[in-house]
């Protein structure tokens, strides 16, 4: 057990006296971002429904994600250079000013528009809560705080979709939007009143020219990717072609030479990154769709895996924190080969004679998976990135995940879309997407050791801890 400091003092934590107002508003802030990713889904039925457009469905959520990479690249330099704080404000009130948008939308175009203003706010402020985290936290708390914010992430997919529910239907489609304004605000506050920066605003004498157009081609290449597997016809070739061109552009400049090839060092913690986000979230699209249309479970019950998967997540991150100690490549490797585990057994969830029922078991695997190897990857990037970099490398950091969730979603609905033939038999769609799937789970685990330079080891906690 750990114990007090040898020299009697304190032992340092994320909830003192120090760190607990920024706790608590990078908590909050990451909270509601994640609560409005998670709800929004569950309104948008109702409010294209009540503005009529239905066949402009998927452009709210196409608008936010290309708009979210832009702000990705924005927030990342405006990290780099100036002192973060400002560029959260300015993030959290385009935010906000987005779900006031959305909120009074009278007109299908006004709801994606401020769909678009939530998305460039939301990247923004994701990437900036990193630069913090970077600034206020030493390297043997950062396990911990990204512990909790694993937990931020991950609570509320379990209470997201129910409120969301609640909401629409006692109040109305504009509630899931308006209703988040005064918690934002209050998040914010804490986060801005809970101390000056540790480090003074920067300018650099270079003013590099800013990447946001190779951003916004990188996003718009994904969405066009998103789009062309949904449509699945001959004009969708086209799409693939044109969408992954774009992307290839974009991402060619926004992230770092050799993630790709997962160069040791940061390339391959950010390629770790993308590999975790696409293995883990390609499965987790389709499991509920296998275990309704395979099994004939209600929408309710085949939810019910997903959430096994998220309280799986939630507690391997608390556990990861308290040992911080242990080098974080062997903590994110161990997460590797766990998602591989978990994907490998929901393979199960294709054999009919078994009901589907495996997957509550196979998922909480998967997730403990993710619990272990997100907040390493978060950790091993603070440590390695010099702080003019952590705008940058974070920014990168997050549109690995997005870019690498987006492309293994649109494979699976494209698997799922090929396999079935229309009895509702879609094992083969199954076993190919576990099969696909698996590859950047097993890469990952072989990447996990390339996560720290050669030569260099894992950064050491910052106190010294005496056992008690």
């Amino acid at each position: 057990m750990v114990g007090p400091f040898v020299d009697g003092t304190a032992e340092p934590s994320i909830w003192d006296a120090g760190h607990r107002r920024t706790t608590i508003g990078l908590l909050t802030l990451v909270t509601l971002v994640a609560f409005e990713a998670m709800a929004v889904g569950t309104a948008m039925p109702s409010a294209v429904a009540e503005l009529d457009g239905v066949a402009w469905y998927a452009w709210p959520f196409s608008a936010f994600l290309v708009t979210s990479v832009v702000g990705m690249v924005v927030g990342g330099e405006v990290g780099d250079r100036r002192s973060p704080r400002p560029g959260v404000l300015a993030g959290v009130l385009v935010f906000a000013t987005g779900l006031l948008i959305a909120g009074i939308a009278q007109h299908m175009a006004v709801l994606i528009l401020g769909r678009a203003v939530q998305g460039l706010g939301a990247g923004v402020v994701i990437v900036l809560l990193y630069v913090i985290a970077g600034q206020a936290y030493s390297s043997d708390l950062r396990p911990r705080l990204f512990g909790a914010f694993a937990a931020g992430w991950v609570l509320p997919a379990l209470i997201g979709p129910l409120a969301a529910g609640l909401i629409t239907t006692h109040v109305g489609w504009r509630g899931v939007f308006l209703f988040l304004l005064p918690l934002v605000g209050a998040g914010l506050v804490l986060l801005l009143t809970a101390g000056s920066d540790d480090a003074p605003a920067r300018e650099r004498a270079d003013h590099p020219r800013s990447k946001a157009p190779y951003a916004l081609l990188a996003g718009a290449g994904i969405a066009g990717l998103q789009y062309a597997a949904q449509r699945l016809d001959l004009a969708s070739v086209a799409l693939v072609v044109v969408g992954a061109a774009a992307l290839a552009v974009g991402l060619r400049r926004l992230l770092p030479r050799g993630t790709v090839r997962a160069r040791p060092g940061i390339p391959a913690v950010i390629a770790s990154r993308g590999l975790l986000a696409g293995a883990f979230f390609g499965m987790d699209v389709l499991l509920p769709f296998v275990l309704t249309e395979q099994h004939g479970w209600s929408a309710a019950t085949a939810g019910l895996p997903l959430t096994a998967g998220a309280v799986g997540w939630v507690v391997a991150a608390q556990l990861q924190g308290r040992r911080p100690d242990v080098p974080r490549q062997r903590v994110l490797r161990a997460g590797f080969l766990l998602l591989a585990l978990g994907l490998a057994a929901t393979a199960t969830t294709a054999v009919p004679a078994l009901g589907g029922w495996p997957a509550y078991l196979t998922w909480a695997v998967a997730g403990v998976g993710m619990g272990l190897g997100m907040p390493s990857v978060g950790v091993l990037l603070l440590d390695q990135s010099p702080e003019a970099e952590r705008g940058a490398n974070s920014a990168a950091f997050q549109i690995s995940d997005v870019t690498a969730s987006a492309l293994c979603i649109g494979l699976s609905g494209v698997l799922v879309a090929g396999a079935a033939d229309g009895t509702g038999e879609l094992w083969p769609a199954v076993l190919a997407a576990v099969g696909v799937l698996s590859i950047p789970a097993l890469l990952g685990a072989r990447v996990a050791g390339r996560t720290v330079p050669p030569g260099q080891a894992a950064p050491a906690p910052a106190t010294t801890l005496a056992a008690t």
